[in-house]
Order: structure tokens, then sequence, then C-alpha cells
């Protein structure tokens, strides 16, 4: 099944967002509002299982957009209860682009104790050690998911609650991992000791919430209370409300960078700060480090928006909607003719002429990844009359590829792996190109000496090459860290 966008491929793509309601009647019609509101974190399929004392767990698996599929109450009233937990999904590990059913989350597992449900955000980097090993032992996989390893991993602990079984199986796992799990009587969440993902914790009514973003708490009404932190986990029940624990080794924090530049929603707050007032502070921070004379001030829609207003600000340039995106393109074209496909980037940005032709305009952009669309939009507002076209991405070169959730394309794929700015700049055939400094960005969101190269505040391999977790499974096929070249 392809994406949902099939021309929005020159982007990177968060492969997941979890959500989870315990102390709630009908929590699983909550956590349908939790994904709609998280969708942007992933548009291939969704999932949400239900635990009630009468009829046990009960599970629902889709295709597609939340909207399409968990709004329909002849398929809500099949998932009654007072606790559930839901996944949406965009395919990292697994099989891209042909997704089976059996991959959807959250996956569920009966053991001893009683069954258990897991839903994960992230990327297990020694998945496939874990699973060699697993089947040796006799494990059988049902899909192709990394995060399935995790249950099979319970399956094989001698502890004796879901919780410590769970303890046990996350410390074998190496990578990142945000988790929305349940039992019949709790509702868990755990973050890894790098604390890579996001996951929040919020309260509604006698209710508790759990959510990889907050804009999934405000849909709900739900008050956020705080940020699980890295390497801890949470036991929620009616009883005994929030029960918090950290069975990890303790380690420095370093929470994805690119949360910030553009996989999280501009309303959302991430360690206390508002995702769109960041984002307009790179754009002020691009400004100051990439000046140029120009005419106008234009975002490449959406995620370049704040970056384009903040840069606007600082620089005195107006700012103006010289791209429009069309809002309603949706799966209308998710078998596109050849004739269609070729039409590009036009099915989903249209130029705005009347604003555009005859000035110096600057493009805001989030990042830059294989360059294709950019291409086209230069080539767009060119065709409407500009006089120059300069663009200023709000992320420092995006060379090497992300191991912990993000679909990123091969190295040799990524442009800057292998071009110098000016290269690039030539490549897109743009008056000039300048990106954020990885100084410049670290500024942005608040570090204001920059970054530390002895102790990073973040996870910035994307831009840096410099994983905080090994990717092992990717170095066994023959990837090169930096560190090894």
């Amino acid at each position: 099944m392809p994406p949902a966008h099939p021309f929005d491929d020159d982007k990177l793509k968060e492969e997941c967002g979890v959500f989870g309601v315990i102390g709630l009647a009908d929590a699983a019609n909550f956590v349908a509002l939790g994904l709609h509101a998280l969708q942007h974190r992933g548009q291939e399929a969704g999932g949400i299982v239900s635990y009630d004392p009468v009829t046990g767990f009960q599970s629902a698996r889709r295709f597609g957009y939340v909207r399409d599929n968990f709004t329909k109450a002849s398929l809500m009233e099949t998932l009654p209860g007072s606790l559930a937990i839901g996944h949406v999904r965009y395919s990292t590990a697994g099989s891209k682009g042909q997704t089976a059913i059996r991959d959807v989350q959250p996956f569920f597992g009966e053991f001893a104790m009683g069954g258990a449900a897991i839903a994960h955000n992230g990327n297990i980097t020694n998945a496939e050690a874990l699973r060699r090993e697993l089947i040796q032992h006799g494990s059988i996989f049902q899909s192709s998911s990394d995060s399935e390893c995790i249950i099979h991993l319970m399956a094989r602990s001698f502890q004796k609650t879901i919780p410590e079984r769970m303890k046990d199986a996350l410390r074998r796992v190496e990578g990142a991992f945000s988790v929305v799990a349940m039992t019949r009587t709790k509702l868990i969440g755990v973050r890894d000791p790098l604390g890579v993902r996001p996951l929040v914790l919020g309260r509604i009514g006698d209710g508790w919430v759990l959510s990889s973003e907050t804009c999934a708490l405000d849909i709900i009404g739900a008050e956020f209370v705080r940020e699980i932190e890295p390497g801890e986990m949470v036991l929620i029940s009616p009883e005994k409300g929030v029960e918090s624990f950290h069975p990890f080794e303790h380690r420095s924090s370093r929470f994805c960078i690119f949360e910030h530049v553009y996989f999280s929603r501009p309303d959302s707050i991430l360690g206390g700060r508002s995702v769109y007032e960041t984002r307009r502070q790179i754009g002020i921070e691009l400004a100051r480090e990439a000046p140029v004379e120009a005419d106008l001030v234009c975002p490449v829609p959406d995620s370049g928006t704040p970056a384009a207003i903040g840069f606007s600000h600082e620089s005195g340039i107006p700012y103006g909607m010289g791209i429009i995106r069309n809002q309603y393109m949706g799966r209308t074209f998710i078998e596109p003719t050849e004739q269609i496909r070729n039409m590009g980037v036009r099915l989903k940005l249209n130029v705005n002429r009347a604003l555009i032709a005859g000035k110096r305009i600057i493009l805001v952009d989030d990042s830059v990844v294989r360059g294709t669309t950019s291409r086209k939009i230069r080539e767009m507002i060119l065709d409407a009359g500009a006089a120059e076209v300069h663009f200023r991405i709000a992320s420092p070169p995006t060379a090497w590829p992300c191991f912990y959730g993000v679909d990123t394309p091969q190295r040799d794929k990524l442009l800057a792996s292998h071009m110098s700015e000016d290269e690039m700049r030539d490549y897109l055939g743009v008056d000039s190109l300048k990106f954020i400094s990885l100084d410049g960005l670290y500024r942005a969101v608040g570090e204001v000496e920059g970054r530390n190269d002895r102790c990073p505040q973040y996870c910035d391999a994307c831009f840096s090459g410099e994983y905080p977790v090994a990717p092992s499974d990717m170095i066994q096929k023959g990837f090169q860290t930096k560190a090894a070249q």
C-alpha cells in the first residue's frame, strides 16, 4: 500500500504516534480522537486495542486515516471498556510501501498471567539480531515489524508480572522506544534511557492519558501533567494512580532535535517550549546567520511557515504566502496515472503568481533531503515570474540516515552526503542556498551556548553523523558510521 501522499516523498517521515487512556468510559473513542491529532506522525494505518471485563481484549486495525475508520459507530462499539491504547503508523522497519495488516500495531500477547497489548514509537537498532535469536529458540513471528520483538522477549521472561517482563524485554533492546502498553488493569508508559522519542502524561477527570504529543491531549480536553522522563516506566491504575520506576541505567538525555524542526505539530509543547515558538526562533537565527537582499519571504507550506515568519520578523523583509498548499489532496490520487504523476508537486502546491511576479523571493523550508521537490518548487517560482530565488533551510544539511524511528533514504540518496552547500545550490538551480548551522539550531531550541561537542544535548545524528546508540543491525550489513570512516 503506497503512502497517503505519493508525491510527498522528499520529506523525512516520523513512523508512528501512540496514545492510551485509562479510567474513562468508552476509552477507545478518546483514543481515536487522540490518534486523529497524531495523524501527522503516521498516515499508513492505525489500530486500537481496548479491554472490558465482560468482553475481554478487543482490537481493530485498519489501513488509512483515523477519520475514515475509527469514527464509525459500528466499529467503535466493538471496542468497549475504560482502558484502551492506539497507534498510527508510517513504516520504517518492516515492509515499506507494502504494509500487511499483521504489521499494524498495537501488538497483543497472551501470557500466563493475562494478556497485554503494546504500541511502540521508535526503532530497535538490534532487532534483526534479536529476531534471529528468538526464532532459533522457537519464537514464531507474525509480522515484519521490529516492535514484535518486545512481545517475544516478554514471553521468554521468567518474571511473574507483565510490567516486570516488560522491563526484562526492554533491557535487551537497543535504539529508541517510547512505549504505551496495557494489561487488564494497568496503562503502562516507558521511554528509552536516552529519551529519543517523546511521551507525555495527561489527566482528564478521573482518567489518565499517555500520548506522543501534547496536541493530542488538547483534542480530548486533557490537562498536560508532565513528560515521561528518559528511562522512566509509569504504571497507571485507577486504584494507585501513577507509579513511577526507573528500570534502566541512567544516561544523559538525547532527545531527537528534529522533533523541534519538523515532526511534532506546531501546537505541541516539547521540553516546556512551544514548538511553534521554537520554529519561529529558528527562522530568526537563520536570518541572522544568512541574510540576503530580497523583496518577499515565503514559506514552503506547511512546515516552513513558522520559520518563515521568524525570518521575516528578524530581516524586516515582508512575509507573504507565495505558495498555496492544496489541503484536500488526501487519497484522490492514491493510484495516479502516469500523466498525473508527472505533474508531481503541482498537485499539492500552487504558486500565488500575483504575489511572486517580478520579486526576489526567499523560500524558507524545513529541510532538503533528496532535493527533488526543492528543484520543482524553484521551477514553479521562476515560471511565475520571480526575479530571483533564494532558499533558506531551517535545519542543518541532512547528511546521515536516522535509525531511531524515522524513514530516511539510504545515505547516498541524501543530497548533503555527497555535495557541499555550493554544489547543492547549483544542483537546485537557485541564486543562493543557506542552511542554519548546528549551533544556530541549538540556540533556537534554547541552548544559548550552542552545541557542546563533549556532551550533545540532543540526538542530531542526521546532521552530525554522531549516533548515540550504534546501529548494530545496519553496521552488520556494511553501513559505516562517521567514527569508522
